[in-house]
């Protein structure tokens, strides 16, 4: 992740890029972000675990992923933000699913993206946390891979929210002709 994308609600490396335009506090456009769903041979999918840095018990899953840097593309970002916050490397980047706009606080910010998700496929299914910005290290505990039954069936915080309806279309139906507009979250 980049060295100001923390891991808040909006899911993944967080919520938004410093206080630059898309960054915090409403300054400029949402910050461009690049997340990825990322599914193994057994199509678990691998998530997050984060929380507030003032406050661990308010905690939630989120998809790896975070802004983009310089003039790289989402699909550049999705898979360095991948390789920086799993240390997974050996992916195959399918399609963009699903287009979302967010906005939270964290960290003492509001933080507004504008958030790509990817689809993405690997075998390799062991992670390392070796990556993360400072923020990053005080705000994610670790990954874990989750069954679809286990996400339908979970009572923890997920972002997106509808991430295991969203997962389990996915799985029966196949990636959508053209990526699905989520509604916006605001948190």
């Amino acid at each position: 992740m980049s060295a100001d994308a923390p891991a808040g609600p909006g899911g993944g490396s967080g919520p938004g890029a410093g206080s630059g335009p898309g960054g915090a506090g409403g300054q400029g456009a949402p910050r461009k972000v690049a997340r990825v769903i990322l599914l193994d041979p057994e199509d678990r999918i691998l998530l997050l675990h984060g929380f507030e840095p003032g406050d661990p018990a308010d905690d939630w899953w989120f998809t790896p992923g975070g802004g983009l840097e310089g003039a790289e593309t989402r699909e550049q970002a999705a898979l360095r933000e991948l390789a920086e916050e799993t240390g997974i490397t050996d992916v195959e980047l399918g399609p963009v699913l699903w287009h979302r706009y967010c906005s939270f606080p964290f960290d003492g910010r509001r933080w507004e993206q504008d958030e790509w998700y990817f689809l993405a496929r690997t075998s390799q299914t062991a992670t390392v946390l070796g990556g993360l910005t400072e923020l990053e290290r005080r705000s994610v505990s670790g990954t874990r891979w989750w069954t679809s039954e286990e996400l339908l069936a979970a009572h923890e915080t997920v972002y997106p929210t509808r991430l295991a309806e969203l997962l389990r279309t996915l799985l029966d139906d196949g990636p959508p002709g053209a990526p699905v507009n989520l509604a916006p979250e605001i948190v």
